[in-house]
């Protein structure tokens, strides 16, 4: 099969979606794919019409280097690099996938320039002992729950500090997921990209899932905790979706009385980024961070490794001793 210049944009659009949908992404992701793809592509098909071309009318063979140029100048003159630099990946995976099908003889993107972005610097939760504040009054039931469930809560906010998931790693995790035998659990991970990993856990964060599967058995019965069953659920015993966690997690923060010390923008992912950040503090390389946090690239993992010297920096200059020092040494 060569180069079918006729086949429309739309129909493509799906067929790519429909390939992409067995690596199981998020359906958030999957949501950016299709909006990424979807309004490039009007953008292709006005062309400075008042009546653009539908999407299912679009040839494919009308998307030459040129076009895509002109294309993504548009689309990227209201918008952030991150987001300009984002569709430009999708629509490179796109005509990735339209070359691998003998769609088309090549793929136009490396001829549209993109943003260089930097890569985002952690937001860990500020404060030296933040973490175990969080932990000590989540663990404790208050009365003005109207239904607590400490032991559930904790599970969360413990493989989130000391295993360093993401919220769309909670969310797929099984009942199975939590493994190994005594003195060597694990946690194994649906990673992002389809890249599964195996986190090591302390036997204190698997005797905190230990107690909240227990405490789940005693709500819902024995069935609720079978091994393909979510791992978090719901105070009805539903599987957690992304609304509920957020949720969940924003209350852990309220409880603590510590929402001030959690970054703008970081909610959850403030617990993955001080788990990693904490990693660096005690010494462990960008290679071993790469690996506990599934990152694609030494470069993501890199950047802990360059706030903890800068932090250790600053702890070094905040020395009295520095400043007693500083008159009595020559000028240079």
């Amino acid at each position: 099969m060569h180069d079918k210049p006729d086949e429309t944009v739309g129909a493509l659009i799906e067929e790519f979606l429909t390939a992409r949908a067995t690596r199981k992404p998020s359906p958030h992701t999957l949501a950016a794919y299709r909006r990424d793809l979807t309004t490039v592509a009007e953008l292709v098909a006005a062309d400075g019409d008042t009546t653009p071309l539908p999407l299912d009318r679009l040839a494919v063979g009308a998307l030459s280097p040129k076009v895509m140029r002109a294309a993504f100048a548009r689309f990227a003159a209201p918008r952030a690099a991150a987001s300009v630099h984002r569709a430009w990946s999708t629509w490179n995976s796109f005509f990735t996938f339209l070359v691998a099908e003998g769609v088309v003889p090549g793929n136009p993107m490396p001829a549209v320039g993109r943003p260089r972005t930097p890569l985002p610097r952690p937001k860990p939760l500020r404060g030296e002992d933040t973490p175990e504040e969080l932990l000590a009054a989540v663990a404790r039931a208050e009365g003005r729950q109207r239904d607590p469930w400490p032991e559930r809560d904790l599970a969360v906010l413990a493989l989130a500090l000391c295993a360093g998931l993401r919220l769309s790693e909670l969310l797929a995790l099984r009942v199975s997921s939590v493994a190994g035998r005594d003195g060597e659990r694990r946690v194994d991970v649906a990673g992002k990209g389809g890249r599964p990993r195996t986190v090591p856990i302390e036997d204190a964060v698997d005797r905190v899932l230990t107690g909240y599967l227990d405490s789940r058995r005693l709500r819902f019965g024995a069935r609720s905790v079978r091994p393909d069953a979510a791992f978090l659920v719901d105070r009805q015993g539903e599987a957690l979706r992304r609304g509920g966690l957020q949720y969940l997690v924003e209350s852990c923060y309220r409880r603590a009385g510590i929402g001030d010390r959690v970054p703008r923008g970081a909610r959850l992912h403030a617990l993955r980024h001080t788990f990693a950040t904490r990693l660096a503090e005690d010494g462990a390389s960008a290679a071993e961070i790469m690996r506990l946090l599934g990152h694609a690239s030494l470069a993501s993992s890199q950047t802990y490794i360059e706030v903890t010297a800068g932090q250790q920096r600053a702890a070094v200059a905040a020395n009295r001793t520095n400043r007693a020092l500083s008159g009595l040494a020559p000028p240079r």
